[in-house]
């Protein structure tokens, strides 16, 4: 907070301290019994006390590193890495053997020298779908 707002802040608490001295008798009275109750509702802290041997925050390294199964954290998230890696891999592989054998078989039609009712004949549209699958 800056100056500008801590002077805000204790105008207000001043102005309501002021007010509250102003309230009636009965106001008061029930004000108190329900702060009575509010405090008998909160809940008791407990005696019990832990002892943390060093302080860790969020996204703080040196809890992997210090740790006798670091390796199996960083591996959690190597694994996926690497099986996306080799997943991409083979699709571009099957990909690449895919346009290969297109680009062998037009090759291999535009060189060749068929009668163009050869390209109308249902028995080379049945050939080019067998060389597709």
């Amino acid at each position: 907070m800056n100056t500008r707002e801590l002077n805000f802040a204790y105008k207000v608490r001043h102005a309501l301290n002021e007010s509250a001295e102003k309230l009636p008798q009965s106001t008061a009275e029930k004000l108190a019994s329900a702060r009575k109750m509010a405090l008998s509702r909160q809940k008791k802290t407990s005696g019990l006390r832990v002892f943390v041997p060093q302080r860790l925050f969020a996204g703080e390294a040196g809890r992997f590193v210090n740790a006798p199964l670091a390796w199996l954290g960083r591996m959690g998230v190597m694994v996926p890495v690497v099986a996306l890696f080799a997943l991409m891999a083979s699709i571009y592989q099957v990909e690449q053997r895919h346009i290969s054998d297109t680009a062998e078989m037009d090759v291999a039609v535009l060189a060749d020298e068929l009668p163009l009712s050869a390209y109308l004949d249902s028995g080379f549209n049945a050939f080019l779908a067998s060389r597709d699958h």
